[in-house]
């Protein structure tokens, strides 16, 4: 049987099966508990979209959240205050009973609705999990960017989203499109990452480690990306870096995982005695990048952590929209000259640096 044969045939005994009648009144009945699946997003695309449990809980305040999400990214919200309780979907441990029986204990849990948010694509199996579960009414895409949901069939409020719409639109703000016809809305839209004080003494070793003291900067790079046309070229961070620590009583660490093995073993050669924070948890990722002057990033899941923070942050950009990915606030800053990250220069990413070094010693 060929793929499309067997969506097609798949389609048919779903809408045979869990078919809804599409409900057009948006008003709703204030919920208690609240069912949200959003287990194909990548790690960054969870943490940037936040705005989503602080507008259910700004609007009903007593509402309890239950979140079914992924391995790839739960851990960008497991200490997320605004998200009372989490479970995390195992496509491969579908086959084990004991998971199936807790995962239908999980949609089996009372909620008055469920939700499937949709930033850049609609998840046919996040769709399939709301259907299973008890809640009373569900909410879900009826299209993204003028492409139909196939199993749109399995909501009872189905909502057409659209980046076109407003292409600039902040991922924060995009995703409440599923919510806003209900009257659900936040306007804050900053991400929240919490560390404790086991994370703030980790960090502190790590800093004492490369002798690190309060009179010096202490400026952070993350020079790899999951996706190469994210990366600016390590040439430019070694000049950058040599630039910005040419005059001033600085020290440096690089960030990454495993995955950046071969950039930050590159890096390694030029700066030998630097800091690097590698593989570590998000939480002592982010309390390190709080103790930063500066912090400078590739778009990648790291700007997000970095974004959480109050820190000065420059995050560079070349295919992705940086009005739709870019951290939002106070000291956050981006630059992006086209689809081309190496369009950007050292003396851009320089001159921007020293701003924000010059302004906060001011300030300081």
């Amino acid at each position: 049987m060929s793929h499309n044969k067997f969506k097609q045939v798949t389609s048919k005994l779903l809408q045979k099966f869990l078919s809804v009648d599409e409900i057009h009144d948006k008003k709703i009945k204030v919920p208690k508990n609240v069912l949200i699946i959003r287990q194909h997003n990548q790690f960054g695309d969870m943490l940037a979209s936040v705005s989503l449990f602080r507008a259910i809980k700004e609007t009903y305040p007593n509402a309890k959240i239950t979140l079914l999400a992924s391995e790839e990214n739960f851990f960008a919200v497991e200490n997320n205050p605004l998200i009372d309780r989490i479970f995390v979907f195992k496509k491969g441990d579908l086959i084990n009973p004991f998971y199936l029986f807790k995962l239908k204990k999980i949609l089996k849990g009372n909620y008055d609705l469920a939700i499937v948010p949709v930033t850049v694509a609609i998840s046919v199996t996040s769709c399939i999990l709301a259907s299973l579960s008890d809640a009373e009414f569900k909410i879900g895409p009826k299209s993204l960017n003028f492409k139909k949901n196939e199993v749109d069939f399995l909501f009872h409020y189905r909502i057409d989203l659209n980046w076109k719409k407003c292409p600039d639109s902040y991922v924060s703000d995009f995703i409440l499109d599923i919510l806003r016809p209900f009257g659900i809305k936040t306007k804050n839209y900053s991400s929240i990452f919490e560390y404790d004080n086991y994370d703030i003494d980790y960090v502190n070793n790590f800093l004492q480690s490369i002798n690190y003291n309060n009179n010096e900067i202490l400026m952070g790079f993350h020079v790899g990306a999951g996706k190469p046309q994210n990366r600016w070229s390590l040439e430019n961070f070694i000049r950058l870096i040599n630039l910005l620590t040419e005059k001033r009583v600085t020290k440096i660490y690089f960030t990454g995982s495993s995955a950046d093995n071969v950039e930050l073993d590159f890096i390694k050669r030029y700066f030998p005695k630097s800091g690097y924070f590698i593989d570590k948890k998000i939480s002592q990722l982010a309390a390190l990048i709080d103790r930063s002057d500066l912090f400078i990033t590739n778009d990648t899941g790291v700007m997000h952590v970095a974004g959480t923070t109050k820190v000065p942050q420059i995050s560079l950009f070349g295919p992705t929209n940086p009005f739709n990915w870019a951290p939002v606030g106070v000291n956050k800053f981006f630059i992006r000259k086209s689809e081309i990250m190496n369009d950007i220069s050292v003396e851009d990413v320089f001159y921007l640096s020293n701003y924000i070094l010059d302004k906060n010693k001011i300030i300081n």
